[in-house]
């Protein structure tokens, strides 16, 4: 073997800039870092054929001192951190101390810059062949430039690597709008071969952030966009999530920032998943834009070359607040949220006829699922989707809860007159409106505000019925079924010592489990939904998500599925002839359950045509 060397500084410059310079775009984002680094609330962006001839970032920050221009440019030399501790709980973008040296052996780098204390700016110029720095006197006001000429002239096969110019500046792209939306108090000017693309303007007021974001996102986005603010503890999360109805095909329009800075990481994306579990279609992304702020010793940022991924102290008290933060935003959608809620919703009925027909309600919603498809008595013949019947030895005494959601039917025939001909005030209207027909045995047609809503009365009511269901099993708690020969699983040491350190985890969903040797399980007890022959691949993957992210709902969505199997067949079908009064009782249920514009298969519950949409339907006002 050949001897040990040190590297020469260029190549060694070299190799690091393989961690830090992929393409145009890297350059970018470092630059921008430590223009945000530096204070500026102004930054201009040239960039000339996708960033490969030139790069020019300029910034009003606090600019660089003449006798650390020549610092600024040497690997591992950096303002940002001193001892181990600053690194641990760094509060700055960039801090590493490599770009600007890695991206001045790649490329040929002038960097100018005026310090706020200095009557003079100074100007070092490197290029990637000897690394030699030279300073000379220049004219600049306060603020740094960085130019980057001729991107990896001196690594060929770099170069070959690079895509389009439209492709690259594509990249570019993507990056500034990534450090747009983290940092409203900046303004940034971006042109591409001497035209400006992108002009942003600081936000500094809610409504202007909001029309940043929907700048980058959309306005699609905004309009369907629901806002977040949550804090625990040291933990705070704010920002938007996306309905579920705007669902997307790819992640692509997913952003999460960590103290500022953009990041992926696999705790955040499962927990954001598991809070769109229940609204959305198999195979749709959510979309969101967030932001968690959290004491920077709580995560760690030096775990990747390019910063994009961190590593949380906690990451199972990450991940319970992300979940219970975006579960309750999502859940707490309404209709109309601007409209009166319906448990405070007054149809300006006359004097004494408010609780007539209130009861009148409460009797006709009792007929909505006593019966079946065909006005027989629903019972434990229900089939899942699978086509498998339900066995009462399935539900055990879980199933009485369905009994719970329904009283006996009560004749609805009174002499008080419908809410529907008593409501006709507009303000009073409530978000889904009355009920005026029934379409096919499918669909019910309600007159609100803004026009006609029409609403799937299946996927309707089997939210309705799911959502009872889930807060009566869960109010009693998941009731243990003991065993009466304990399950033995095979495991892992790892996952045997997770099992035994989560005990009470396992305790409170309902199984109890014993550590029987160093690689065995002892399953006791299950919860009573769920059959033994479900149990063992069950613990195996929560004991997977454990491991992995540190938290695990798979036995609670596990439970959710069979409950939502009950809610689908104990709902009103196709076919059902239902009255103006029950129609109404399913929208005033509707507005007042969380979740309710979405089936539990994640189909939509109901749809709004605008009175303009029909106009034009029918060409008028031309």
């Amino acid at each position: 073997m050949s001897r040990i060397q040190l590297l020469n500084p260029r190549l060694a410059n070299q190799i690091a800039a393989g961690e830090v310079v992929e393409r145009p775009a890297s350059v970018i984002k470092e630059l921008l870092e430590n223009s945000i680094d530096a204070g500026a609330d102004r930054i201009h962006i040239d960039v000339e054929q996708g960033g490969i001839k030139l790069i020019r970032v300029r910034d009003n920050g606090s600019g660089i001192s003449h006798d650390d221009l020549t610092l600024a440019l040497s690997r591992h030399a950096t303002s940002k951190i001193y001892t181990l501790d600053d690194l641990e709980g760094v509060a700055t973008l960039g801090f590493r101390g490599e770009a600007l040296a890695s991206i001045a052996s790649v490329s040929r780098l002038t960097l100018t810059s005026a310090a706020a204390d200095e009557e003079q700016a100074w100007m070092a110029q490197s290029e990637g062949r000897d690394m030699a720095v030279e300073l000379t006197p220049a004219a600049h006001p306060q603020g740094t430039t960085v130019e980057v000429r001729d991107l990896f002239f001196n690594t060929p096969a770099r170069r070959k690597f690079l895509r389009t110019e439209k492709t690259e500046f594509g990249r570019i792209e993507e990056v500034v709008r990534k450090l747009a939306l983290s940092h409203f108090e900046i303004g940034i000017t971006l042109r591409h071969n001497q035209r400006v693309v992108h002009n942003i303007q600081p936000a500094t007021t809610q409504a202007e952030q909001e029309r940043r974001v929907a700048g980058v996102c959309g306005p699609a986005f905004m309009s369907q966009a629901l806002p977040v603010v949550s804090e625990r503890g040291d933990f705070r999360l704010s920002g938007w999530v996306g309905l579920p109805t705007f669902s997307r095909s790819q992640a692509d329009l997913q952003h999460f920032y960590v103290n500022g800075r953009s990041i992926r990481d696999k705790v955040i994306a499962h927990a954001v998943r598991q809070a769109y579990q229940d609204v959305l279609m198999h195979g749709r992304h959510p979309a969101f834009v967030l932001f968690l702020d959290l004491d920077p010793d709580a995560v760690d940022v030096n775990v990747h070359p390019t910063k994009h991924e961190v590593r949380f102290r906690d990451s199972r008290a990450v991940h319970d607040f992300l979940f219970q933060s975006i579960h309750r935003a999502v859940a707490a959608a309404r209709p109309d949220n601007s409209a009166p809620s319906a448990q405070s919703f007054d149809p300006g009925l006359p004097a004494g006829t408010q609780g007539a027909a209130a009861d009148r309600f409460q009797q006709a919603e009792i007929s909505l699922a006593t019966t079946g498809p065909s006005g027989n008595s629903a019972g434990p013949g229900w089939r899942r989707e699978q086509g498998r019947a339900l066995t009462p030895a399935e539900l055990g005494d879980q199933r009485s809860l369905y009994g719970e959601l329904h009283k006996p039917a009560a004749d609805a025939e009174q002499a008080t007159p419908s809410l529907a001909q008593l409501a006709r005030d507009e303000p009073n209207v409530p978000p889904l409106g009355f009920a005026i027909a029934q379409l096919k045995g499918i669909y019910i047609l309600a007159e609100n505000r803004h026009g006609l809503v029409v609403v799937d009365m299946h996927a309707a009511h089997e939210r309705i019925t799911y959502e009872r269901l889930k807060v009566l099993f869960h109010d009693r708690n998941l009731v243990a079924q003991p065993l009466l020969v304990p399950a033995s699983i095979a495991v892992s040491q790892s996952e045997a010592d997770c099992a035994e350190q989560h005990g009470e985890l396992f305790s409170q969903l309902g199984f109890s489990i014993d550590r029987a040797g160093p690689e065995s399980l002892l399953v006791r007890s299950v919860p009573a939904l769920l059959k033994v022959s479900e149990a063992e691949p069950l613990v195996r993957d929560v004991l997977s998500d454990l491991q992995e992210y540190g938290s695990s709902r798979r036995i609670e969505a596990h439970i959710d599925e069979i409950l939502a199997t009950m809610a689908c067949h104990g709902s009103v079908r196709a076919n059902r002839r239902l009255s103006i009064d029950e129609m109404n009782v399913l929208l005033r249920d509707m507005e007042r359950t969380e979740r309710g514009g979405q089936c539990n298969h994640g189909r939509p519950t109901w749809t709004q045509v605008e009175l303009p949409e029909i106009d034009r339907l029918f060409l008028r006002g031309r």
